[in-house]
């Protein structure tokens, strides 16, 4: 039977991309993942998170999915809020994976509808999503870190050739000043345009 955890990491930055990402694992296996004693990626340092997103590729199988700056401005210029955005990239995972059982990090408030929603997206599969799931499942804590580890990724290659831009968040004073750097017009591809943070401090 296979089982698959399901976060993302870059939800609320204003900087670079949202990366969904699937962690697979037979059930006979996952007790394997169980002895990582996963957490929340948030309660980890950068090091220890490539370490551990290592030793969860070499158990698991992982699947991530990017969504760019302007792919986000370009859905959310067609209505499309981040949770549908971010459902979008959760159903591909779902649809890569062919999963048995999903446990997944809710961001419904209602996780019951949250769950129909996607137990649609196949036949005989048993979603069970929860609020801080990363903090309940190993599975959800293991693409929890996965996800951060990619996105963190992207944000060094940027960093590369644009030096300090902070880290990302709309409330860093470092952030906010790379922003104003630029021209709402000239703003690289990698900021969300459509975040109120942008139009405040243009």
């Amino acid at each position: 039977m296979k089982i698959i955890g399901i976060d993302e990491a870059g939800r609320g930055p204003v900087i670079g991309p949202l990366v969904v990402c699937g962690v697979a694992i037979e059930d006979d296996r996952l007790e394997k993942l169980e002895r990582l004693e996963l957490k929340d990626s948030k309660r980890l340092t950068p090091g220890r998170r490539k370490v551990l997103a290592r030793r969860i590729n070499k158990i698991a199988e992982s699947y991530t999915v990017s969504i760019e700056a302007k792919d986000i401005d370009n859905l959310r210029a067609k209505d499309v809020n981040l949770n549908e955005i971010e459902k979008i990239a959760m159903k591909k995972v779902i649809g890569h994976f062919d999963p048995d059982i999903a446990y997944i990090d809710c961001l419904d408030i209602k996780p019951q509808r949250f769950c129909d929603e996607m137990e649609s997206v196949k036949a005989n599969l048993k979603v069970i999503a929860e609020h801080k799931a990363e903090d309940k499942f190993p599975i959800v804590a293991a693409a929890s870190i996965v996800a951060k580890v990619e996105r963190d990724s992207a944000i060094d290659k940027i960093r590369k050739e644009y030096k300090d831009v902070g880290s990302g968040y709309p409330s860093d004073p470092k952030t906010i000043a790379f922003l104003k750097r630029f021209t709402y017009e000239n703003l690289p591809d990698f900021v969300r345009r459509s975040w109120a943070t942008v139009k405040k401090n243009m």
